[in-house]
C-alpha cells in the first residue's frame, strides 16, 4: 500500500512551501490516490481547480498531508466522486467556476451556478456565455404513497438561504436533497490579483460566524508561502481569539439546539453566555466577532489589561452558570426524548466523509487540526478532544458542551502564559516574489472542524489564486443521510445539531 510521500516523490515538485509538499503527478499515479481514497484508506481534505489544473490535498493513514495535482489537458480529468462521493459537490463546484470536466462524474448538474451570473465558467481563462437558466432536476424516489415537501431558499428565520427537498412516506423522511449556492459571492475571483491585505480581509468574510479561523487559515497559508514567523504573542493571541470565538458559537448553538426542541429556557440562558463572550470579545479586541483582527504576520491590536480583565470575567462567569446549565438539559426528560436516538449518523459515513468538528467527533471520528495538523500555541498546551460513538443529536450537544470546558481550560493557560513581546511581523519586505510564484497551505480547526486555506502568491505580492475550503462541504451531504428515517418535525432540530455553513460552503 503506498503512502502520500511516495505519490507526492513521484510526480513533479511544485513550489509549495511549509508545511507540506505539492507534486503535479500522472493519471497513473493520481488514480492510485483515488483508488486510497475510495477504499477508505485515505481521507479527502479538499479538492479545486484552475483553469488548466485540478488539485486534492489527502490525508493518509498516518496522519502525513499533501497535495497532488494533475494537469488537465482539453479541459478533462478522471473523477474523483465517481469513486469517492464525497469529492461529488466539489467536482461540480470546480466544474462551475472554471470549465472543468470530471470524465465518469455520476451527477453533472451545475452546484453553484443557478442560471444568474452572466457568465458561465468566471473563472477559467476564457469565460463562456450565461448559462442558461433551468429548472433543478431532483433526485427521483419510487415507492407507494411518497409525496414532497419544498422548503425554502427563504426560510421563516433569520438564516441564510438554501432549499430542502424531502420525500416522505407519511410524516418519515425517505430522502432529503439539497440545492446550495444561493449566496454565492465570488470570493475566490474577488481574491485573484488582489493584495494580501484586501485579500485576508475577504477571508475573514467567507462565513461570519468563523472570521477568526478563516483569517488565522489564510494568514498562517501566507506566512507558509512566505516564510514569515509570526511573533509568539501574536500566535498565542490569535489561538485566545479563536477559543472565545468556539466558546460564542457553542454556547450558542447548545441553546439554539434545545430551542427547536421547544425548551426555551436553555436557549434563553446560553443566549445570555454568549452575548457575555461577544461583549468581553469587544472590550479585548475591538470588535465583537473579532473580524480583522487576525492579520497575515500577526494580529493588529494587542490585549490590555482592561481586556484581559474582562476575560477573565467571562471565564469565571461561564464556569459558574455552565454546570447548572448542562445539569438542566440532562435532567429534562422531554428534552432528551428529542435528541436521543434523533438524526444517527454512522460512524463509517463520518470516517467516509472526513467529517469534521462535533459532526465527525460524534460520530468516532477522532480528528482535531489543533492535534493532529499541529500549530502553535497548542503544541504547548494541554486539552482533550471529546469523542463520542452515538452519533446523534445528543452526542453533538455533548462534543459541544465538552469542548466548551476544554475552551474555558484553554483561555485560563494561554491567559496565565501569554508571552510578551511585539505582535505584528512585517511581511512587505517579503511579499515581492522575486524568484517566482509561492505557494503555502494551513489547516485550522474552527467551531465547525478543520478549515483549509490554500494559495499562491504571485509577483507584486498579489494573490494569483486562493482556496478555502469549509467544513460544511463534507457536513452537508451527511445531513440528508442522518434525517432518513426520522421524522420531519425532527428536520429543524438535526439540521441545527449540524448548523453547517451556507455562505462558507457557498463562497
Amino acid at each position: 500500500m503506498p503512502a502520500l510521500t511516495d505519490l507526492i516523490e513521484a510526480g513533479r515538485p511544485a513550489e509549495h512551501h511549509a508545511p507540506w509538499r505539492r507534486a503535479v503527478v500522472a493519471p497513473k499515479v493520481w488514480n492510485l490516490a483515488v483508488e486510497q481514497l475510495a477504499g477508505g484508506r485515505w481521507s479527502l481534505l479538499g479538492l479545486w481547480g484552475e483553469p488548466d489544473r485540478v488539485h486534492m490535498a489527502l490525508l493518509d493513514e498516518a496522519r502525513d498531508i499533501g497535495v497532488i495535482s494533475l494537469d488537465c489537458r482539453g479541459g478533462r480529468y478522471p473523477s474523483v466522486g465517481q469513486y469517492h462521493p464525497p469529492a461529488l459537490r466539489l467536482e461540480r463546484a470546480a466544474a462551475d467556476l472554471f470549465g472543468l470536466a470530471p470524465q465518469g462524474l455520476p451527477d453533472t448538474r451545475r452546484w453553484l451556478d443557478h442560471g444568474q451570473w452572466g457568465i458561465s465558467h468566471p473563472l477559467a481563462a476564457q469565460p463562456g456565455k450565461p448559462a442558461a437558466r433551468s429548472s433543478y432536476r431532483f433526485l427521483a424516489a419510487e415507492g407507494d404513497s411518497l409525496h414532497q415537501i419544498a422548503v425554502g431558499p427563504v426560510h421563516a428565520g433569520i438564516i441564510e438561504p438554501g432549499h430542502f427537498r424531502f420525500t416522505a412516506s407519511g410524516e418519515t423522511v425517505v430522502r432529503l436533497e439539497e440545492r446550495l449556492g444561493y449566496v454565492h459571492k465570488g470570493i475566490e475571483g474577488l481574491m485573484a490579483g488582489a493584495p494580501v491585505d484586501r485579500a485576508a480581509r475577504l477571508a475573514g468574510r467567507t462565513s461570519g460566524d468563523s472570521t477568526v479561523a478563516y483569517s488565522l487559515a489564510f494568514a498562517r497559508a501566507v506566512e507558509a508561502a512566505l516564510g514569515v514567523a509570526p511573533p509568539p504573542r501574536a500566535m498565542w493571541l490569535r489561538a485566545l481569539m479563536a477559543e472565545l470565538e468556539r466558546l460564542a458559537n457553542h454556547l450558542g448553538d447548545i441553546g439554539a439546539i434545545c430551542n427547536d426542541a421547544a425548551f426555551a429556557l436553555m436557549h434563553a440562558h446560553c443566549g445570555v453566555l454568549r452575548e457575555r463572550v461577544l461583549r468581553a470579545a469587544d472590550a479585548a479586541f475591538g470588535h465583537r466577532l473579532m473580524r480583522d483582527r487576525v492579520v497575515p504576520g500577526g494580529v493588529a491590536g494587542d490585549l490590555g489589561e482592561a481586556g484581559t480583565s474582562a476575560i477573565r470575567s467571562l471565564v469565571a462567569e461561564i464556569r459558574q452558570r455552565f454546570p447548572h446549565l448542562v445539569e438542566l438539559y440532562d435532567n429534562t426528560a422531554s428534552l432528551q426524548d428529542r435528541t436521543v436516538a434523533t438524526g444517527r449518523l454512522k460512524v463509517e459515513l463520518a470516517r467516509q466523509y472526513a467529517a469534521g468538528g462535533y459532526v465527525g467527533r460524534a460520530s468516532g471520528r477522532d480528528f482535531d487540526a489543533r492535534r493532529n495538523a499541529v500549530y502553535a500555541p497548542y503544541d504547548e498546551l494541554a486539552f482533550d478532544v471529546p469523542v463520542l460513538q452515538e452519533g446523534d443529536v445528543n452526542a453533538r450537544v455533548w462534543i459541544r458542551v465538552r469542548e466548551v470546558e476544554q475552551s474555558l481550560s484553554l483561555v485560563e493557560q494561554m491567559l496565565g502564559r501569554l508571552p510578551a513581546g511585539s505582535i505584528r511581523a512585517d511581511i512587505a519586505a517579503a511579499d515581492n516574489v522575486a524568484d517566482g510564484p509561492r505557494e503555502g497551505m494551513a489547516l485550522v480547526e474552527g467551531f465547525r472542524g478543520d478549515i483549509l486555506a490554500w494559495l499562491r502568491i504571485g509577483e507584486g505580492g498579489l494573490i494569483e489564486r486562493c482556496h478555502l475550503r469549509d467544513p460544511s462541504w463534507f457536513q452537508w451531504p451527511l445531513l440528508e443521510a442522518a434525517i432518513e428515517g426520522n421524522i420531519i418535525a425532527d428536520f429543524p432540530l438535526c439540521n441545527k445539531s449540524f448548523n453547517c455553513s451556507y455562505s462558507g460552503h457557498d463562497l
